[in-house]
């Protein structure tokens, strides 16, 4: 099985400082039919006005992943990370147990574009953690780059769930496929530019899910960088 989400349905927020679409329901955005995908829970692509950002609050149990794509995130927590998260960064956070933190945009004259990402974790309690990795171009060049995985299996980021996360940017002829095993889901998102996802023509902001599929092949890509997710059922 595989389903279409256009961007355009994605849950819209407005808090003048904060444009946020959701892909998922998120705060004011409910829509039961769009309450998660195996165990992707969030996905929101958020945009934070200059001198602007998210105050101090708590997260448990919920691994949470910032994927920057323009300007710059800073990032402050209670286990004493004071970090600075540039566009081309990702960053991985473990609630775990419970942690403080809080996201600015210190720039005064531009936006920071960021996807925010949460997968639930397999296992609840743990301790916190932090982790951030700088992906050059040529990481993610005609390929599908593992950057999140379990235990950081491969050289990724590191996270207590069953799930892998990867990037990839694609032009012309250059294509990629990902093998899922049977019982996994997939979920393809197109951060920017236009791709064929197992034949599905997909543009900016627009999603694939997919269930019982054998893998996820990308292909014709213009100008396309993409996620794409190894989810637990």
């Amino acid at each position: 099985m595989q389903t279409l989400r256009p961007a355009h349905e994605r849950g819209q927020a407005d808090h003048g400082w904060l444009q946020s679409q959701h892909s998922f329901s998120f705060a004011e955005y409910y829509d039961p039919q769009h309450m998660g995908w195996g165990n992707l829970r969030v996905i929101n692509e958020d945009r934070v006005a200059p001198g602007m950002g998210f105050g101090t609050h708590g997260h448990r149990d919920m691994e949470i992943i910032s994927y920057v794509l323009s300007g710059e995130l800073a990032h402050r927590d209670s286990m004493g990370n004071v970090e600075t998260i540039p566009a081309g960064d990702v960053q991985r956070m473990s609630a775990g147990t419970g942690v403080m933190h809080s996201e600015f945009n210190h720039a005064k004259d531009q936006t920071t574009h960021f996807l925010q990402i949460w997968i639930l974790p397999d296992t609840a309690g743990v301790t916190p953690g932090y982790e951030q990795v700088s992906l050059k171009e040529e990481d993610k060049r005609g390929r599908l780059a593992c950057i999140v995985a379990p235990q950081g299996q491969g050289g990724a980021l590191s996270m207590h769930a069953d799930a892998r996360l990867y990037a990839g940017l694609f032009d012309g002829a250059e294509s990629a496929r990902l093998v899922l095993a049977p019982a996994r889901k997939g979920y393809v998102h197109v951060v920017r530019g236009r791709i064929e996802a197992n034949g599905t023509p997909l543009q900016t902001g627009d999603a694939l899910l997919l269930e019982g599929e054998p893998g996820v092949t990308l292909t014709r890509g213009r100008g396309a960088e993409v996620l794409v997710f190894d989810l637990a059922p």
